[in-house]
């Protein structure tokens, strides 16, 4: 069969799109421009092509066939008339989105689902799961949205019987799958665009977990969903004192670390003191708390939730230095229903650099809101000054490192993003 990946350079589709070669199957893909994840997936040999277009797709099915077309939810929130998805429906060729694919793989190679979802932390809890399954040398598939350090994103190896896979809530995503065990992070409110309210948000979550055969989640989140306690359900307390045996710095890494333990604890019946032993070496992930020189780290983090754990570990981190914030929205979208809600969320660091909002799939009917009307929902406004990312914020970044401060970049990731523009920076020696 002959699968082909539009968007194949995202976070989601490219490692599906490894998972289906390594379990067989053809695989080709586009892109709108090229990346280091495209480049990859060039180098293991999979066929792919930059630009979008309707006579490269058309060319490359007359030479192949396509028989199935996957693609991604910003395929079609970008543009409804995306040309390779209008060749995939004139010619009659198989289409859907990432999920199909993914269930059907799991029912070829006869895997057990474990499923992570949460508002936050479902990438950090994802790979410390994956980590933990490599310390015990057992084989295990995988899809992470986020860049691993000790792996590929995503993975199938010979002789896997689970499949670990971060099941995003957005688009209702995490409903198309039913996992043999659940991991909850933790629920919050996000993607108002697709849940307008908080209920709709929470009923897709009881939704999941009654898809799940057995579910590891918080109290908290447990109380806040009105679950029963029964079989089939699992909470962890929030003061569980194995969270103290837990050497990771930051509060929600030690959440999301014993999250990890007692979900891996629960499949393989392996003491779960050795598995803290394992877990308090997690390497981490790309832009989740990442160290890209002394004192100057780049946080993934979008709402004030991420924000609040990343804050909290970067004030662990630091010995007697002030923290220094920069941050970089993300979606115009969100913030107009998030920016009531920004009040104490930078409580702890001694200044914010609050730069334009990163955007993606926006309502083009909003008003866009600037960092200076942002800082006004701040309960202490007088810590955050509007910044542009230009040579100006390069000479703060450097002033602030100089005088031993620990500078935390908050914010998206992706082409033209803060997160980018810091990396080249310090490439370059700039930094």
């Amino acid at each position: 069969m002959h699968i082909f990946f539009s968007g194949i350079g995202g976070s989601g589709i490219g490692p599906l799109a490894r998972l289906a070669k390594q379990a067989g199957y053809e695989v080709s893909g586009s892109d709108k421009q090229e990346s280091a994840a495209t480049k990859q997936l060039q180098k293991e040999g999979i066929n792919l092509h930059i630009g979008q277009t309707e006579e490269a797709i058309a060319k490359l099915h007359k030479k192949h066939p396509i028989d199935w077309f996957v693609f991604s939810s910003a395929v079609t929130r970008e543009n409804l008339y995306h040309p390779e998805l209008i060749f995939a429906k004139r010619n009659h060729i198989k289409h859907s989105m990432r999920d199909e694919l993914l269930n059907q793989i799991i029912t070829d190679k006869k895997l057990r689902l474990i499923g992570i979802a949460g508002t936050h932390g479902k990438s950090t809890t994802t790979a410390m799961i994956v980590w933990l399954f490599y310390c015990l040398k057992i084989a295990v598939g995988h899809s992470v949205g986020a860049k691993l350090p000790f792996a590929q994103a995503g993975e199938l190896p010979q002789g896997a019987t689970y499949f670990v896979y971060e099941c995003d809530e957005f688009d209702y995503n995490f409903l198309a799958f039913h996992p043999y065990l659940a991991a909850i992070t933790g629920i919050g409110w996000d993607h108002h665009e697709i849940f307008p309210t908080k209920e709709s948000y929470v009923k897709a979550y009881r939704d999941f977990i009654a898809q799940s055969r057995h579910t590891f989640l918080w109290q908290a989140d447990a109380k806040q969903l009105k679950l029963a306690t029964g079989d089939g359900i699992s909470e962890l307390r929030q003061d569980d004192p194995l969270i103290d045996t837990i050497a990771l710095p930051g509060e929600f890494n030690r959440h999301d670390a014993l999250l990890a333990v007692q979900t891996v604890h629960a499949i393989t019946q392996k003491p779960v003191a050795q598995l803290i032993d394992f877990v308090n070496e997690f390497p981490g992930l790309k832009q989740r708390m990442e160290l890209l020189r002394p004192n100057l780290y780049t946080n993934y983090a979008h709402t004030p939730e991420k924000i609040k754990g990343g804050l909290n570990t970067a004030l662990e981190l630091a010995d007697n230095q002030d923290v220094i914030v920069i941050y970089e929205p993300l979606t115009n979208r969100r913030q107009h229903h998030i920016k009531h809600t920004y009040k104490d969320t930078f409580k702890g660091a001694k200044k914010v650099h609050w730069v334009r909002t990163y955007l993606a799939r926006e309502d083009p009917n909003l008003q866009l809101l600037t960092p200076a009307e942002l800082i006004t929902y701040l309960d202490d406004p007088n810590i955050a000054a509007p910044a542009e990312v230009d040579v100006s914020l390069l000479k703060t970044i450097k002033q602030h490192l100089a005088d031993g401060d620990i500078v935390v970049a908050m914010g998206a990731s992706g082409t033209g993003s803060l997160d980018e523009w810091l990396r080249t920076q310090v490439e370059t020696g700039k930094l």
